[in-house]
């Protein structure tokens, strides 16, 4: 397999016989046309309506082939960022779908939409959407029940409810597999302090191939290198990505 990435949180996979897309916004380096160019199958997934995970552009590449299939998350429709007839497949959390190529569940979010677990050709891989344990950074100073103003989020937050629905998520997703070929996770240097803690509850309850973070496009590249020096500790590889369109073999 080859896992190139795109922008963000936006990658492409591409397999012996498909493409997966997920969660597209930009492409700086101008490499999808020719991941589009292939002569495979293309599944395109956006895992929530914000626009740095899904982009209308992805409905035109309709107009340069016809088998895409577009499996996005229900909270798209709820927003009215598309309509029903312009996706094939809209999934909340605990649904799934198959064909004879790739089988999908819908997994929780701690924030809109769901997060992916995809099995294609003997291969499971997890994108976490905007799955995270976001505020970390607050817990420190949290007291349980109560509630903290956030000038950065522009609202009243209780970290430690947060937390607990994230640990909560994972569990889910734990009931479903205790492990995954390739994690595509936030690691966002935005949030501050305590930005990896996330990851890492994250590869203390799973096995993970790879692990390749994503979402750190405001904190630069170099920011979510810092999460090797939990992989390391237990043999996970980290894909040091360096710039877009950058390609890895899997």
């Amino acid at each position: 397999m080859t896992l190139t990435y795109i922008f963000h949180s936006g990658f492409a996979l591409e397999t012996r016989q498909s493409i997966l897309i997920f969660d597209y916004w930009h492409d700086p380096s101008g490499c999808l046309p020719d991941v589009l160019k292939k002569a495979k199958p293309v599944y395109v997934f956006s895992s929530h309506f914000h626009e740095d995970h899904f982009n209308r552009e992805i409905f035109e590449w309709k107009e340069q082939r016809e088998d895409i299939t577009y499996i996005l998350s229900k909270d798209i429709l709820r927003h009215r960022r598309a309509v029903k007839e312009e996706a094939d497949v809209w999934l909340g959390k605990g649904g799934s779908w198959n064909d004879e190529n790739i089988s999908v569940w819908a997994s929780g979010s701690t924030d809109s939409g769901v997060s992916w677990i995809v099995e294609v050709e003997g291969k499971r891989i997890f994108h976490a959407g905007d799955l995270n344990n976001w505020y970390a950074r607050f817990l420190p100073d949290a007291v349980p029940g109560q509630t903290i103003y956030s000038e950065e989020f522009e609202e009243y937050i209780d970290p430690i409810a947060h937390e607990k629905q994230y640990l909560g998520e994972l569990k889910d997703i734990r009931k479903m597999t205790d492990g995954f070929d390739i994690v595509m996770f936030p690691i966002d240097g935005r949030i501050g302090n305590g930005y990896t803690l996330g990851g890492r509850q994250f590869i203390q309850r799973f096995k993970v191939g790879l692990f390749v973070p994503m979402h750190f496009v405001a904190s630069g590249f170099e920011s979510s290198w810092r999460f090797s020096e939990f992989t390391e500790k237990i043999n996970v590889p980290l894909w040091k990505i360096s710039k877009e369109g950058e390609r890895i073999e899997v």
